[in-house]
Order: structure tokens, then C-alpha cells, then sequence
């Protein structure tokens, strides 16, 4: 599992012209999940999601996590952050899970960091998706999950 986690001061998810979900203050997260991942992946994430110290305290230091702020996540699906480029011009995907497997670990991510008290909105599985942003910071941070363990 690999989530690309966005500070924002607001983010929005938009299919075709209908706005679908929006936050202020809190993660963009674009998570995609790999082939063997599984629920032990997706319950770390959540928790290292929801414990992250980055948001800034009243000196400015990055020392705050999500619920310190009162913030919130918007999770968007993005297989094609498995996207193998080392040969020719087209990506390959074939280390991304497959939908039927895929979609149910970004539900179990949205219904887990909800029942963690993080209000949380998702995009649209498998939906053509714009997404707009403003990066607070800008703070981007990568987290790479496997066998129930943070490798970044």
C-alpha cells in the first residue's frame, strides 16, 4: 500500500462537473493499493495517518497530529501510484491490485480513520476524478505499507 499524503489548507474531488467531496484544513490522501496487500496494511496506515505529528503548534514547529487541529482527510484511489516505468513509454499497472481487491481496503481505510474520530471523505472508486488542492507548506509525505509495516 503506498499513500501520498498532502497537507492542505482545503481540498475537493470533483466527477465530471458535480463536486463529490471536499475538506478544509487536514490530508489529501491519494492511496493505492498494491497486489498482496491486505487489511493488516490498510489498519497501519489508518494509524500512522492518525497519529502523524505535521501540522504546526503555535511556534511554528511541526508538532501537531490531525485531531490537534481539528482537521480531516479526503481519500482519493490512485492505482497508477504503482506504476512501473522502468521500460518503454507506457506505464505498466500490473503491480496494482485489481478493483474487486482494491476497493474494498479503501473502504476499510475511510470507515477505519472515521471510527478513529477523523472526519474523512472520499473521491469515487474507479471514477474519473479531478482533484483540486492547496498544499499547506508544502508538505507532501510518502507512506509505503507492507505486511503490516511503514518501509518510509
Amino acid at each position: 500500500m503506498r499513500v501520498i499524503l498532502q497537507r492542505v489548507s482545503s481540498a475537493s474531488v470533483s466527477v465530471g462537473t458535480e463536486e463529490v467531496a471536499s475538506i478544509g484544513a487536514g490530508f489529501l490522501a491519494l492511496v493505492g493499493i498494491a497486489v498482496g496487500d491486505g487489511p493488516e496494511d490498510v489498519d497501519t496506515a489508518v494509524s500512522k495517518i492518525r497519529g502523524l505529528r505535521v501540522f504546526p503548534d503555535d511556534e511554528g514547529r511541526m508538532n501537531l497530529g490531525i485531531a490537534d487541529v481539528g482537521g480531516s482527510v479526503l481519500v482519493v484511489s490512485q492505482f497508477t501510484l504503482y506504476a512501473e516505468m522502468a521500460r518503454g513509454r507506457r506505464p505498466s499497472f500490473t503491480g496494482a491490485a485489481e478493483p474487486s481487491l482494491a476497493e474494498p481496503l479503501i473502504k476499510r481505510m475511510i470507515e477505519g480513520l472515521r471510527s478513529s474520530g477523523v472526519p474523512t471523505e472520499s473521491g469515487v472508486f474507479g471514477a474519473k476524478m479531478n482533484v483540486a488542492l492547496v498544499n499547506d507548506g508544502p508538505v507532501t509525505l510518502v507512506l509505503d505499507v507492507r505486511q503490516g509495516r511503514v518501509s518510509s
